[in-house]
């Protein structure tokens, strides 16, 4: 099951809090990718191959920021505009990412003040947090 499936099936079971506090595990890394597809019909994958993409990874929470620059980049002037188009994106997911953490923790915030102002008696489970054990 996918992050976003989960999500979903946490919200629909009523899980908020669960729900939330996997979306904020799951906001914290990005990965961009920009990759150079074989024109080759027969050899063509789905998946980016080493030497002809441009990958970066972020985790605002650590501080890391991965880059790698495939060799077929490197000095050449045919993949300058796909190369700026990699760094723009960058900045933009980072943005958009930063955006995202900002509202979830304000959403966070909002619910668990609300839970905290209801009386112990009327929380729902599903509104708790999942113990595990």
């Amino acid at each position: 099951m996918t992050a976003i499936e989960e999500f979903r099936a946490k919200m629909k079971a009523g899980a908020i809090f669960d729900a939330l506090t996997l979306a904020m595990s799951e906001a914290v890394e990005l990965k961009i990718t920009t990759w150079v597809a074989s024109s080759d019909l027969d050899n063509s994958t789905d998946e980016s191959q080493p030497g002809y993409r441009l990958h970066t990874r972020i985790n605002l929470v650590n501080g890391e920021v991965e880059n790698e620059i495939g060799s077929e980049f490197i000095n050449n002037p045919d993949y300058a505009q796909l190369q700026q188009l990699h760094l723009e994106q960058v900045q933009q997911g980072r943005e958009t990412l930063i955006k995202n953490i900002e509202s979830l923790q304000a959403m966070f915030t909002i619910f668990n003040d609300t839970f905290s102002e209801m009386p112990q008696n009327s929380q729902t489970p599903a509104l708790q947090p999942e113990m595990k054990e």
